[in-house]
Parts: structure tokens; C-alpha cells; sequence
């Protein structure tokens, strides 16, 4: 399996190229802000064809380029329905006056192609299958997305739901504690401690590595 991860330029939000092999057909996760010459760049480099394009949540740092991405290569975004009215209006999510300016930008819109997710949804894209589970705590629409591949590792992309030693912040509109604790609770804690976490933000980390040193896992079992 091909996992390619690179940060945004401006909020260092982690986006992610995932493929069975060179030259196959792989799906992009959270293109976030000034990631377009890049991802071009994994995608020629390792001769991929994008099929679809993945957001863990509706935030602006995760979402940004997700327009030009999927209409240069006419191809769906799939987000949950709790976060889906950001993609057109990022500044409900931000806690901001509609029509802030937004890193240069002041126009936003959905792609011509949206397909929403939900709990417990199994979808197979690019010959991978991936599991959906919805992760609100972050944002009312956060979820994270499993993934076994051939070599059995499973694998997590996480999003804002879990970073290398902490979480994403819940203070923004659609955050809440409460619910973080219980997704951490009822989606993170039970995964295979093998599981590779690839998160929205910093570097790669496991299950078992969070389950041992993360403050937010303490005392979840």
C-alpha cells in the first residue's frame, strides 16, 4: 500500500495520498490550504489517478482546495451531512462573521459532486476499503476512516479527532468535550493497539502508543 502525507502550507494540516500501488488509482485526504502543487507532485511522481476525494471534518484548514481538487479531475467529496453546509460557509465552523476574509479567499462552494458519510459505512474506492465512523467532538461532523490493506496493518486516519499525544481542540462551534470523551471512549480506545494512526495535524503515531502515553486515554477503559 502507498501512504503519501504532506502539510499544508499555512496550518501544517496533514493532507494524505493513499493507493494500493504506484500507478493505481487513489483516493486524497483533507486537502487543506496551499496543497495543490504538491499533491500534483506525489500524484505524477507516483503515476496516480485520484478517484474521489475524503474529509474528516468541515473545518477550512482540511477543506480548502477541496473545489479545485475534485473539479480538475471530476471527481466526488465525501463528507458527513453534520459538517457538510461548511464547505459553502466555512465560517460557521470558525465561529467567524460570514464573509471574513479567509487566507485571500472570500468565495466558497461545495464541489459539483458531494457524497455524505455515514456511521458504520463501509465504502471501497481506488480497490480500498474503508470504514467510516462518525467522531463528533472536534466538529459536530468529524470521523475517522480505517483502513486494512493487503500487508493486514490497519491503519487510521484520524483526522482532528486524535493527534500524537493529544486531540483536536473542542471550543469551536460544533465542539464539545462531552461527545470527545465518548468518541474517544467508543471509537478510538477499542481499536487494535497495531493500528498506524495518520492524524490531521503532526506526525504518525499508534494505538497502542496513544493508548499508553495520550492524557485524553487515560482512565477510558
Amino acid at each position: 500500500m502507498l501512504i503519501a502525507g504532506f502539510p499544508s502550507d499555512a496550518t501544517a494540516t496533514n493532507c494524505w495520498v493513499v493507493a494500493p500501488a504506484d500507478g493505481e488509482q487513489c483516493v486524497v485526504i483533507d486537502p487543506g490550504i496551499g496543497v495543490r502543487g504538491r499533491l500534483d507532485e506525489v500524484i505524477a511522481e507516483h503515476r496516480l489517478h485520484p478517484i474521489a476525494v475524503l474529509l474528516t471534518h468541515g473545518h477550512l484548514d482540511h477543506t480548502f482546495s477541496v473545489v479545485p481538487v475534485c473539479q480538475a479531475r471530476d471527481v466526488p467529496a465525501y463528507i458527513h451531512p453534520a459538517d457538510r453546509s461548511q464547505l459553502a460557509d466555512p465560517w460557521s465552523g470558525l465561529g467567524m462573521p460570514a464573509g471574513t476574509p479567509l487566507f485571500g479567499a472570500l468565495t466558497f462552494a461545495e464541489p459539483d459532486d458531494v457524497k455524505e458519510l455515514g456511521d458504520g459505512e463501509k465504502i471501497s474506492l481506488a480497490g480500498l476499503d474503508f470504514a467510516v465512523r462518525h467522531a463528533p467532538g472536534h466538529s459536530a461532523g468529524s470521523v475517522v476512516f480505517s483502513l486494512s490493506g493487503d500487508d493486514d496493518e490497519p491503519r487510521l486516519f484520524s483526522g482532528d479527532v486524535l493527534f500524537a499525544g493529544s486531540i483536536g481542540r473542542v471550543d469551536l462551534p460544533g465542539g464539545s468535550m462531552a461527545a470527545m470523551q465518548t468518541s474517544l471512549r467508543q471509537v478510538i480506545w477499542p481499536m487494535d493497539d497495531a493500528t498506524a494512526v495518520h492524524p490531521g495535524h503532526g506526525p504518525a503515531t499508534t494505538i497502542a502508543r496513544e493508548r499508553a502515553t495520550n492524557p485524553y486515554l487515560q482512565g477510558l477503559a
